[in-house]
């Protein structure tokens, strides 16, 4: 959770300011996973357990608080890459963490497109030179391991993600799904 998301500038939050900051993020990511972008901000303030004024004070805006659960989100896929750079198969840790990605981006079941019509484009870029950055740092170690084939780059496996996360996010198991359909494009990754 970003604290400058809630926070006056120059002042950290409070302790129980920012248990409800994560308690809201948190109801909120999982209601946009089973609902979508569009879930209501009374449900969000219900499943976290807190008052509609909390929330709003909280985060001023839907937008507000669109941003923190993506940024959350991707915070969280960035360290999942870090913690993966240590595993034995680098191959195998670079297709667990493009699987963490397409989840990801399965879960999120249109708030990277409510962020891209409405949002700042500054929270884009930055999302995705992290999401970039740490996929870079996977692949290169898989190459080097001779576990991925020399000339394949991240952009391409990130749209290739993306892609797949677009065509099953509507499915009834789209995680599931989309895990099945990056097991099969992994094999065209891998070293042979």
């Amino acid at each position: 959770m970003p604290k400058d998301a809630t926070a006056p500038p120059g002042r950290p939050m409070r302790a129980d300011a920012r248990r409800n900051a994560e308690k809201i993020v948190t109801a909120a990511g999982a209601l946009i996973a089973e609902h979508g972008a569009d879930v209501s901000l009374e449900e969000v303030a219900r499943r976290a357990g807190v008052g509609s004024a909390t929330l709003h004070r909280r985060f001023p805006s839907r937008q507000a608080l669109l941003e923190a659960v993506f940024k959350d989100r991707v915070a969280a896929l960035c360290a999942h890459a870090d913690d993966l750079l240590a595993a034995p198969d680098p191959g195998q840790a670079l297709s667990t963490w493009l699987h963490a990605v397409g989840a990801h981006a399965v879960t999120n079941r249109g708030l990277g497109a409510s962020l891209m019509r409405d949002g700042d484009p500054a929270l884009g870029e930055t999302c995705h030179d992290m999401i970039t950055t740490a996929g870079d740092a996977l692949l290169a170690r898989a190459q080097a391991a001779d576990a991925v084939r020399a000339g394949i780059t991240i952009a391409p496996l990130l749209k290739l993600v993306g892609a797949i996360a677009l065509a099953t996010e509507r499915d009834t198991d789209g995680p599931a799904e989309a895990g099945l359909l990056l097991s099969i494009a992994m094999d065209g990754v891998r070293a042979h």
